[in-house]
């Protein structure tokens, strides 16, 4: 099979740190061609993923760009989409898997090749009046049951079903002690709670570490120089408000504090070594990528019961799911009592590489199967 990989101009693959699109694509594309896939992956030059072949628009991810107004970004999605466009034209390509939010299927929507998958990445109450008018030419999946449960009609009319996301570090033994800290490892911003969890541990006595980037931003020094420049483009961003008003005033550089954005050994080494992952979510979290990377840790995730969770944790066994902010903090106070291997086992045989590459390769045959007959996936 002959594919091309469209992961968009924001961040390369594998993103330096933060970048969830950009991860989960750098997760498959190497179980793909252990299964013999040839990939050609549509990124930023810089990508260092190993694939037969990069095709980029840009040389460096334009991701700091989209906190700029609309009328001065609204280019870039389409100029590395034209680059697509020629690409399918000038190569025959046996499927298209495409990760390019709106544009990516409204451009592909219009042209006369190969079979498209579009993976759902995002909350699916966004773009109503594009949802809600889906190209029937367009195949989806969702990354969550949950996800495509909230879908328009017309989109989960087009869907072959939901694909878990899936972690590298599946499968590897125990590589970190265990510590006594609680971490919350993902973007900064009020969908993800972090207020909760430093309210909850600070209450609880317990340390908290949350891991993550404020609008892009990596540490403390870089948002301190937003913070003092009313004029800087993040100067007002809700993330960077959020952070300020409700997450600062409980940072005390010792029960509860905040590491900026961390990648690599280091980030494995704080999530791997934590008592517990905690997801006090505001919101239906569609995917869940740092919820499989704790169980493949063993550390087990402590969340509230919304969104993606329910289908990710199983209660009292691989983690607990509460559905207020007491029930969290008193299952903070059980997570000893829970097994970090079965965490390990249920990432192994749930959220690998190989198992989500395999179940992409079922997906890619019925998309190939619906673009030769026309079809709709619902169609008998």
């Amino acid at each position: 099979m002959n594919i091309l990989m469209n992961a968009g101009p924001w961040l390369p693959v594998p993103p330096p740190g933060y970048g969830g699109i950009e991860n989960v694509v750098a997760t498959l594309v190497p179980a793909l061609r252990e299964r013999g896939v040839r990939v050609t992956l549509a990124a930023v030059g810089s990508s260092t993923l190993a694939a037969d072949e990069l095709v980029s628009v840009f040389p460096e991810g334009r991701f700091a760009e989209l906190q700029k107004p609309y009328n001065q970004v609204m280019g870039l999605a389409h100029a590395h989409q034209r680059r697509v466009a020629e690409l399918l034209r000038e190569r025959d390509f046996d499927l298209v898997h495409d990760h390019l939010e709106v544009v990516g299927p409204a451009v592909l929507s219009a042209l006369d090749g190969p079979p498209v998958l579009h993976t759902l990445h995002w909350d699916l109450r966004k773009h109503a009046a594009f949802y809600g008018s889906w190209p029937a030419s367009i195949a989806v999946n969702g990354v969550s049951s949950a996800q495509l449960a909230r879908a328009p009609d017309a989109l989960r009319a087009a869907s072959l079903g939901a694909v878990h996301l899936a972690t590298p570090l599946a499968g590897r033994e125990p590589e970190f002690p265990r510590g006594e800290h609680v971490v919350v490892m993902g973007r900064i911003c009020a969908l993800k709670g972090q207020h909760i969890a430093a309210r909850v541990c600070q209450k609880l006595g317990l340390p908290l570490v949350l891991a993550g980037p404020v609008c892009g931003l990596g540490g403390q020094d870089e948002l301190a120089a937003v913070l003092a420049d009313p004029d800087h483009d993040l100067h007002g961003h809700p993330d960077v408000r959020y952070h300020r008003d409700e997450v600062t005033p409980y940072l005390d550089g010792d029960l509860v504090r905040w590491v900026g954005g961390v990648g690599g050994t280091l980030r494995d080494e704080l999530y791997g070594s934590a008592r517990a992952a905690l997801f006090p979510l505001q919101w239906d979290e569609p995917g869940g990528t740092a919820v499989v990377e704790a169980l493949a840790l063993g550390v087990p995730p402590v969340g509230l019961r919304r969104g993606c969770l329910p289908e990710l944790i199983e209660h009292g066994r691989t983690g607990f799911l509460a559905d207020t902010e007491a029930e969290l903090a008193e299952y903070l106070l059980h997570v000893d009592d829970l097994d970090p291997g079965e965490c390990r086992r249920e990432a192994r045989a749930r959220f690998s590489p190989g198992v989500m590459a395999d179940r992409y390769l079922e997906l890619y045959a019925a998309a190939i199967t619906r673009g030769r007959r026309g079809l709709r996936p619902d169609a008998p």
